[in-house]
């Protein structure tokens, strides 16, 4: 099952999420990939985070976009997790490209651009992705479809993946709309029918947050190609 598991922000049940230690013991469990959160700081770099506040996983205070480089690596974001994972950094975008390498392992990044707008977010992402050739390891996912349609705007091969919670109708003709690459829908609204069509339709599927074993077995007998997964100590 490894095979098919996307580490929700690494191995974030054994390792603080979003940092390079949670990144590294997914490759280290041989999963087939992780996925992570990216925003902008102050001064134009690729933040990996999930909140847009850093108050939640680290010793600060504050907006992401309102910092610098320099004041967002000062902080420490693993005391919050675990006394082991004192003093570990918030990476950026790049220090994770280099960790993953030239290994066979997919990199599924989530663009934030739903509650903050980052002008240029999707540029820089999609140049620091073919800077360290990985672009045919990773899919690029989005709650603000608008930067899937940029993304696909720049580079027409990119793979995009569309994240949503709602149960839509018929939700293939949505993502051949945005000729996406793979629909990212939220647990509760997939069905083993609409998996089957997508399909058919030619459309991936790769839901999110699976954190039963059994589930996600389940979920991959209908034929989805990943799950997001809490990966760790989980039921």
């Amino acid at each position: 099952m490894k095979e098919k598991i996307l580490a929700h922000r690494g191995v974030s049940l054994t390792a603080p999420e979003n940092t390079l230690p949670a990144f590294a013991a997914a490759i280290k469990q041989g999963l087939a990939g992780i996925e992570l959160d990216v925003q902008m700081s102050k001064d134009g770099h690729l933040i990996v985070i999930h909140d847009e506040r850093v108050d939640r996983t680290t010793n600060g205070k504050g907006l992401v976009r309102d910092m610098t480089l320099e004041e967002i690596k000062s902080l420490d974001a693993g005391t919050w997790f675990a006394e082991k994972y004192s003093g570990v950094k918030i990476p950026v975008l790049e220090e994770v490209l280099e960790l993953i390498d030239n290994r066979e392992f997919m990199i599924n990044i989530e663009l934030k651009s739903g509650i903050i707008q980052y002008p240029g977010l999707e540029e820089r992402v999609l140049e620091a992705v073919k800077k360290y050739n990985l672009l045919d390891k990773v899919i690029f996912s989005s709650f603000n479809h608008y930067s899937l349609l940029k993304i696909k705007e720049i580079h027409e091969g990119a793979k995009t993946g569309v994240l949503y919670y709602a149960g839509l109708v018929d939700p293939w003709e949505y993502g051949k709309k945005l000729k996406a690459y793979s629909l990212h829908p939220f647990l509760p609204s997939v069905t083993e029918q609409m998996v089957k069509e997508c399909l058919v339709q030619g459309l991936q599927v790769i839901p999110f947050t699976v954190n039963n074993k059994e589930t996600a077995k389940k979920l991959i007998d209908f034929g989805v190609e990943y799950v997001i997964m809490d990966w760790g100590q989980i039921t």
